[in-house]
């Protein structure tokens, strides 16, 4: 009988979710449908975000759209490589061994938000140029030196994670749906600290004094042209309305961006100091602040979808576009029911 009973718990597949397990469907189905639901929105979201910046030229006129870019490229592979766990989790076989599969899963996500985390820094010190130095923010902030920042973003995330495979220890929490990167793979406080000195310490600070000194300017800028239209309209008897700070605005789509990646990123960053200082470790803190993390790779899309008036109408043209191709489709399959019907009006660009 305790044979039995040990060999059921044998072929149980390792879970981090222990009460996520089914024995009907024979895997991890909460850690499933987790990872899969945010695979598919993360995915989806970002290859959206990434046609409407093509559809929309209007978006490409801000520098700041190639660190966006860089961002939606970078969450988009973020997306692609959690299909790796899925994939796993659903009993796939692995190309490779585990131990191999789970490190390079591991390096790769971190490198990516890695990415992310940069691209907002380069963000918020584009900002901060743009106000502080507008007459010479042009010869300043060019295409080349653009494209050279980020080819330097990826270089250097890609190194600073890089000693994880050389035994410095594990990068993150990331591969830890995989047995093997769970229990065998540790975290090293001193490699931790390494990558909070080299790069969420160093990213934070240069976001809060740049965003901080940005609304700074911005605020004054507002309060000396209240004070204008104030001595103006009491000399000509009109009232006018105060206009805001446009660069105060854009900022303000960017600080909600990297607001919500930092809140959804601070349970993560805080557990793996704690877990790496103590040495001990809670699967479901784990596997709550990693997927946490992860979701803001779908949350980029959302904020600026909801904040950013101009990716509003550039994802409107890429829906229309969609309608007019659907629609010349099925012109082109049935055009005696269509003509009958009437013109097809129902999509716009």
């Amino acid at each position: 009988m305790n044979s039995t009973l040990d060999g059921n718990q044998s072929s149980r597949p390792f879970c981090l979710l222990a009460f996520g397990y089914l024995e009907t469907v024979n895997f991890c189905l909460l850690e499933v449908l987790i990872i899969v639901f945010l695979t598919v929105l993360i995915i989806s979201g970002n290859i959206i975000v990434i046609f409407v910046f093509h559809c929309a030229p209007l978006l490409n006129h801000h520098t700041t759209s190639y660190f966006i870019q860089t961002m939606a490229y970078a969450d988009l592979l973020v997306g692609v490589s959690c299909l790796v766990p899925s994939l796993s989790l659903l009993h796939y076989p692995l190309p490779v061994e585990e131990s191999l599969t789970c490190q390079v899963f591991g390096f790769v996500v971190s490198v990516l938000k890695s990415v992310s985390m940069a691209s907002l820094a380069c963000i918020s010190i584009d900002r901060y140029i743009a106000i502080t130095k507008p007459l010479t923010y042009n010869t300043v902030v060019t295409p080349w030196r653009l494209r050279l920042c980020i080819f330097l973003i990826w270089l250097y995330s890609t190194l600073v994670f890089l000693p994880s495979f050389f035994d410095w220890g594990k990068p993150g929490y990331h591969g830890d749906v995989f047995h093997w990167c769970a229990e065998s793979w540790h975290t090293d406080p001193y490699f931790t600290l390494f990558i909070v000195m080299m790069l969420y310490a160093p990213a934070a600070l240069i976001v809060c004094f740049t965003y901080f000194n940005i609304f700074r300017i911005c605020q004054q800028h507002t309060k000396e042209i209240s004070e204008r239209q104030a001595r103006f309209s009491s000399q000509s008897g009109e009232t006018g309305e105060v206009q805001a700070c446009p660069d105060k605005r854009y900022a303000m789509v960017l600080f909600r961006i990297t607001s919500v990646f930092y809140i959804l990123w601070l349970p993560y960053i805080i557990y793996f100091l704690l877990e790496s200082s103590t040495g001990r470790s809670n699967r479901f803190a784990s596997f709550l602040t990693t997927w946490l993390a992860i979701s803001n790779s779908f949350c980029n899309c959302v904020i600026y979808s909801l904040s950013n008036s101009v990716f509003q109408r550039g994802l409107k043209r890429l829906s229309g576009a969609m309608c007019t191709s659907c629609a010349s489709q099925t012109i082109a399959k049935d055009p005696y029911t269509v003509r009958n019907k009437g013109p097809l009006n129902g999509c716009h660009v």
